[in-house]
């Protein structure tokens, strides 16, 4: 785990700035069963990637609650 996250680390130190310019308004197109889908990258931060992000992160606060591990809101919330 500490490898991959050290891989992602460097991967996103690569990125510049000026990188993310208008990436707001790129479109990005996502392959799913019904067809393509495609959105502003804007669209597809709020309505894709975020509940996605949200939702992975209240399951695992969920699954270590269940399992005993001392975790509260302030933990959660930071």
């Amino acid at each position: 785990m500490r490898a991959r996250l050290r891989k992602t680390l460097d991967l996103l130190a690569t990125i510049k700035p000026e990188d993310l310019e208008g990436s707001d308004t790129r479109p990005v197109t996502l392959k799913l069963r019904a067809g393509d889908v495609t959105l502003s990258g804007e669209d597809y931060v709020v309505q894709r990637a975020l509940p996605n992000f949200f939702f992975h992160v209240t399951t695992a606060y969920a699954i270590l609650r269940h399992n005993g591990v001392p975790v509260g809101k302030s933990d959660y919330l930071g």
